[in-house]
């Protein structure tokens, strides 16, 4: 026999009243002296010993009657097996989802979680199985399902402190379906523990894949919330900062280094200073902050400060003029103030500043006529625009030197002849250590001269120049658009050539633009460390109307900057981001050295060579390679989503709702107990006994 209710047996120790009460009333009898015991002897002794039985009986009685009433309230129940059997007839299944984003830092919501999650196991019994979860925009750290709930509770006081990532709930809990779906019980629940930002959500709206999606049939959902019902938070949701410069020139004479020097510093302060780092802020949570202050660090240097009023709005634009002292390398960060919650209140960037870029340009057709000048039109088109980003020598072929190369970055030649002997040797050199050629020839140019000479840099062999009748021309009719140099000149093209040289790519060189006869426009090679490109047309008005199209200028900047200028790299990332380190490791270096932004040096290896960015802040490389690392902006934004939403969203209809383990025994029991009513027949037991009790009383005292 089993006891629902065995707490009540601790009711029999009141079976000990009656006793008490009746040796308490029994009377010594008095002694009185009579005169004669004549009468006395007449008295029977059968009386006297059944009052003694009687009251025996009725001690009994009262005895029985308590511990009746007690067995009543304990609830006896016929059963094979303990309660604790009988509770778990049915086990179930738990996964515990622990929200560890970047929200979960604000108060002590985290540790609210962990709390929870412990209180959770609290509920289950032997034989229940569980697994837990830690995840914010992903899995952070698993356990798998197990019976051993003293091992989970470790897992969950040892997990870690929430991290910097955005939260997103459809991968959890697809996770947590799975492993569910391979348990062995009937009963299978997923219980989340979260602050519910909004933003969680988001993946139901921008993935297809969860658009629709549903927990198993069978598997239970609830949430546990343990964020704030008012919150506020100011947040820089978007930052826009240049990551790469160009200095300007304004003294572009030649043979004057010196003073080319001075102008460089002085115009690069005059173009940025103009420069402007844009800052959108919001205010998120549910109460919403009326004002606050931005201030912009350069270098870890204050530069600018902007106090900002939101009124009524949610959010504002804020503008932060951005003073450089000129080329070279930066660090700036924007500190937002106003608010309670500061992880979130930096924002990182960084900004290459690159001297001007140095073109010595090579004039094969001088002519005292601006108009008919091989090079005018080409070098107007590199200083024409104010703040140009370009430095412009301009020589004769008869005022070309070998040691001009090393001062130039690039060198254009327009139509010159013949490259023999040191010259031809220096341009060689100049291109393969890193320098740009680009070739344009005209009429002054020998094909065969120009294949020989220039064999090992041209993009393309030469064949016969081809000059079209007066009224006929030829149009552009295929661009590499994917091209980084021409990607930014995704227009049509309507510029008109009526000569050309016909042209035919080398083995490592490549067409990036054709004729609409199929001839080759634009060619380019890769020559060692640097690249050369040939124009089969002349750049100036000799050949085609090109120098006086609107894309002229665009195609020039373009063109030279890719040839000179590094390839931009990305300098911004967001916390999560797989950043490759590939162009950080010098060559054929084995390994590199990154010092993240708290500080710790981690060690990144080139079979490998990805750093996953784990916080804010500046990382860098032992080769001076820095970047920044950001906070995504939904992260931040405390905005809560009621659990009933999600809940109603991923819950299979055919689920049935699910019970509760206190209300699932209690109809356990009760299918058990119905048919018995053991209490029942006791209680009328109790009844048919206080009658006799009370028979026998009135029987004993008269």
């Amino acid at each position: 026999m089993s006891f629902l209710n065995p707490l009540f047996l601790f009711g029999l120790l009141a079976a000990a009243i009656p006793i008490a009460i009746h040796l308490i009333r029994r009377e010594n009898p008095p002694k009185i002296m009579f005169g004669s015991l004549r009468f006395l002897k007449q008295t029977t002794k059968k009386l006297i010993l059944f009052q003694q039985i009687q009251q025996w009986l009725l001690l009994l009685l009262r005895a029985a009657l308590i511990c009746l009433l007690v067995f009543a309230f304990a609830r006896p129940l016929f059963y094979q097996g303990s309660i604790a059997q009988l509770l778990d007839a049915e086990p179930q299944s738990t996964m515990l989802l622990i929200d560890s984003s970047l929200s979960m830092q604000v108060g002590d919501r985290f540790e609210q979680a962990r709390q929870q999650a412990l209180q959770a196991l609290d509920t289950l019994s032997a034989g229940d199985e569980a697994g837990v979860i830690s995840f914010a925009e992903g899995t952070l750290a698993v356990r798998e399902l197990t019976t051993d709930l003293s091992s989970l509770r470790t897992f969950i006081d040892n997990l870690p402190d929430p991290g910097y990532e955005r939260v997103r709930f459809f991968p959890v809990l697809r996770l947590a379906n799975d492993m569910l779906t391979q348990s062995r019980h009937e009963q299978r629940s997923i219980v989340m523990i979260s602050d519910f930002q909004a933003s969680g959500m988001s993946g139901i709206d921008s993935d297809d894949n969860d658009a629709g999606w549903m927990l198993a049939p069978g598997v239970s959902f609830s949430g546990v919330n343990v964020g704030d019902e008012r919150s506020s938070n100011l947040s820089l949701i978007d930052v826009r900062a240049p990551q790469q410069l160009m200095a300007s020139a304004m003294n572009r004479e030649a043979g004057a280094p010196g003073g080319e020097t001075e102008a460089v510093d002085s115009a690069d302060a005059g173009l940025l200073e103009a420069q402007q780092v844009l800052a959108r802020v919001r205010s998120t949570g549910s109460v919403l902050l009326e004002r606050g202050e931005v201030a912009l660090l350069v270098n870890g240097e204050p530069q600018q400060r902007r106090p900002f009023e939101l009124g009524d709005r949610s959010e504002t634009v804020l503008e932060l003029p951005l003073a450089l002292d000129g080329s070279g390398a930066y660090t700036g960060e924007l500190v937002l103030a106003g608010d309670t919650f500061d992880l979130d209140n930096r924002w990182y960037f960084s900004l290459d500043v690159m001297p001007a870029m140095r073109v010595l340009v090579v004039n094969g057709d001088p002519s005292t006529d601006w108009y008919d000048d091989e090079a005018h039109w080409f070098v107007l088109a590199l200083e024409g625009m104010e703040n140009s980003p370009f430095s412009v020598t301009q020589v004769t072929m008869a005022e070309f030197e070998a040691t001009d190369l090393d001062q130039h970055d690039a060198v254009v030649l327009l139509n010159t002849g013949a490259f023999v002997g040191a010259a031809q040797q220096a341009l060689e050199r100049f291109v393969t250590s890193g320098g740009s050629l680009l070739l344009a020839p005209g009429d002054r140019v020998d094909a065969t001269d120009f294949n020989q000479q220039l064999a090992n840099l041209t993009p393309g062999r030469l064949g016969s120049a081809q000059t079209l009748a007066a009224n006929d021309y030829l149009l552009i009719a295929d661009v590499d658009r994917r091209h980084p140099a021409l990607r930014p000149l995704d227009v049509d093209w309507s510029a008109r050539f009526q000569g050309y040289w016909r042209s035919e790519p080398v083995d490592s060189g490549e067409v990036l633009m054709r004729f609409d006869s199929g001839d080759p426009l634009l060619l380019e090679r890769a020559v060692g460390e640097g690249r050369t490109m040939l124009v089969t047309s002349p750049l100036d008005l000799g050949w085609s109307n090109f120098p006086l199209q609107g894309l002229y200028l665009p195609f020039v900047h373009e063109t030279l900057t890719y040839m000179i200028q590094p390839p931009l790299q990305q300098r911004a990332w967001l916390v999560g981001d797989m950043v490759d380190l590939t162009p950080a490791f010098a060559d054929g270096a084995a390994q590199l050295d990154v010092v993240v932004p708290d500080g710790t040096s981690e060690t990144v290896s080139a079979d490998n060579p990805f750093y996953r960015a784990s916080m804010p802040g500046f990382v860098r490389t032992e080769n001076g390679l820095n970047f920044a690392v950001n906070i995504e902006a939904e992260a931040a934004e405390l905005a809560q989503v009621d659990v009933t939403v999600l809940h109603d969203q991923i819950l299979n209809p055919e689920t049935t709702p699910s019970v509760a383990a206190g209300v699932r025994t209690a109809q356990l029991i009760a299918e058990l107990e119905q048919p018995q009513r053991i209490w029942w027949w006791i209680v009328l037991t109790v009844l048919l006994l206080f009658l006799l009790e009370a028979w026998v009383a009135n029987r004993t005292y008269r």
